[in-house]
């Protein structure tokens, strides 16, 4: 049976929220708002310049077994705000840095990828035309820059940040089991919709999974630990004589 500190934990991690919003909330949202822009500048101007023959990823068995779903447009499109909520929990000024220079590591790495690779999908069981929200979309994010996917990518890079806050701040299953929903329904959007292929979010899966275990394993680092925790290991020993 949990303690009462246990219960009181669970109950309470959410009060811890307000005071991290609040440190450095400018920096954090003007960060994210100059961020996605030239985000969206850079992966668009890539997706018009291609440098080199453009590859038709396959399909695999998981694509056939995800059926064409235009419902899950929403999903797709919560990833903005799934991204943008994660910086803003962020509790210092080492971690707000870090998680930039983070995103902006793993942005760039695609979009190496997609200039010197391009990569589409071609998917046929879909009528575009029946359904006008994903006709915009596919006029305005034509079917290149297939793999990785930076969609699935972020998806998973920010479930894992969101991972590490919930259990650093003692919350429950609950929350936690929210975000894991939330992270994989953005998964299986992006193939639902067909926008993309099993593959691509294989690779997608990865690049974010590896960009939030360098991040991670950088802040858990020595310099995470107190002066006087990292010094100790270097003082001198005494001789005895």
């Amino acid at each position: 049976m949990p303690s009462d500190g246990a219960r009181t934990s669970a109950i309470a991690w959410w009060r811890q929220l307000g005071p991290r919003v609040r440190t450095l909330a400018p920096y954090k949202a003007i960060g994210t708002m100059l961020i996605i822009p030239v985000f969206f500048w850079a992966y668009f101007w890539v997706l018009r310049h291609p440098q080199g023959e453009v590859t038709v990823m396959p399909l695999t068995w998981l694509d056939g077994l995800i059926g064409f779903e235009p419902a899950a447009i929403p999903l797709y499109v919560s990833l903005w705000l799934y991204v943008s909520l994660a910086p803003a929990f962020l509790k210092d000024r080492r971690e707000v840095v870090s998680y930039a220079v983070a995103t902006i590591a793993l942005s760039v790495v695609g979009l190496l990828i997609f200039l010197l690779w391009p990569t589409t999908v071609v998917v046929n069981d879909a009528d575009w035309g029946a359904h006008a929200s994903l006709a915009f979309l596919k006029e305005l994010d034509a079917p290149r820059n297939a793999c990785p996917s930076l969609h699935v990518a972020f998806a998973v890079f920010t479930g894992l940040w969101f991972e590490r806050m919930l259990r650093e701040l003692g919350a429950g299953w609950s929350p936690r089991l929210l975000n894991l929903l939330w992270c994989l329904g953005i998964l299986w959007s992006t193939m639902a919709i067909r926008q993309h292929v099993a593959l691509d979010a294989y690779a997608g899966t990865a690049l974010g999974a590896v960009a939030a275990w360098l991040h991670m394993r950088w802040l858990d680092g020595p310099r995470a630990l107190p002066a006087a925790e990292r010094t100790r290991g270097n003082l001198p020993v005494a001789s005895g004589k």
